[in-house]
């Protein structure tokens, strides 16, 4: 039986049209789960090797749910991301009409990328969120709605037709998917990586963030996510979830992290993965007096200095 892949389901999902970009995805069992956290839930049971999540999109940021869960619970790592381009499908049953619809459904990301669409062209119409596109899709096939964002591809999945195709607010938009397993060995740089972590203060005080982000400015790495996201612990207390460019093996990168890690409460790696967006021929050349050479340039220079070589 081959290993398996946990997905943000039912069939019919971005999510799963991205998770079968990957070419190890025609060697794994892929498996639809009911939500972001069942799927990384299987992962943690070890009931699946890895799951296949949304993220982040280019519309609203950061994914909620999906940073939540990465945020609390037993730790789990991210191997790879994949950035799919996103456009929306209003699926129905046969023969309804734009004037039939009362109701419609789709999952919370998809509301701010179709919200001006939804006012000029349906603004009467009640809203209600679903697990998933897809599911909303199958909600519609049952006759619980009338109409579904969702991608096209899923109508004969569900025997649902496109009343309208190329819904989208924002030109481009992007989804980025990302997919997690059970901590281990980072995967060995590329050249073109992208380190992820969860990040708490020991105390609130003024300057804190500015604080944890000197961490990376000194040394040059850019951020490329910043997003705050509440403990559970009353109004006011936060940690914050960061993308920073670079692998930990960088050593600008395993530096930050280090002063992170003395001036932070905790400090969750969520791993060092390749970027998505560009390759080698798109990644910036580090800031001068950044580079790994320049690093054990000056660590010698502090060795020759300790043993009065200077």
């Amino acid at each position: 039986m081959p290993a398996s892949y946990a997905y943000l389901g039912p069939e019919g999902t971005f999510t799963e049209v991205a998770l079968r970009t990957l070419p190890e995805a025609a060697t794994r069992e892929l498996i639809p789960y009911v939500s972001v956290q069942s799927a990384l839930d299987a992962v943690r049971a070890g009931e699946a090797e890895a799951a296949f999540v949304p993220i982040e999109n280019s519309v609203e940021g950061g994914i909620t749910t999906t940073l939540d869960e990465l945020v609390a619970g037993a730790p789990l790592m991210i191997y790879r991301e994949v950035l799919l381009s996103i456009t929306f499908a209003l699926l129905v049953r046969p023969g309804t009409k734009l004037s039939d619809i009362k109701t419609v459904t789709a999952h919370p990301a998809a509301q701010p990328q179709v919200r001006n669409w939804m006012k000029a062209n349906l603004p009467d119409v009640h809203w209600e969120s679903a697990a998933s596109n897809a599911d909303g899709a199958r909600l519609v096939q049952e006759g619980r709605y009338d109409a579904a964002f969702a991608g096209e591809f899923a109508a004969a999945r569900y025997g649902l037709e496109a009343l309208e195709t190329g819904i989208h607010d924002a030109e481009n938009a992007q989804t980025r998917f990302v997919l997690v397993g059970r901590p281990a060995r980072p995967a060995a740089p590329t050249g073109a990586d992208k380190t992820s972590v969860v990040l708490w203060q020991r105390d609130d005080h003024p300057g804190g963030l500015r604080d944890l982000l000197g961490e990376f400015a000194t040394r040059g790495i850019n951020l490329m996510l910043l997003q705050s996201r509440p403990t559970g612990a009353g109004i006011g207390n936060y940690c914050f979830c960061v993308d920073a460019e670079g692998h930990i093996s960088d050593r600008r990168v395993a530096e930050a992290l280090m002063g992170l890690k003395r001036i932070c409460l905790e400090v969750r790696y969520l791993g060092s993965y390749p970027r998505a967006d560009v390759g080698l021929e798109g990644v910036r050349a580090p800031r001068t007096g950044t580079s790994d050479d320049e690093f054990m340039a000056a660590s010698d220079w502090v060795a020759r200095c300790q043993d009065g070589r200077f």
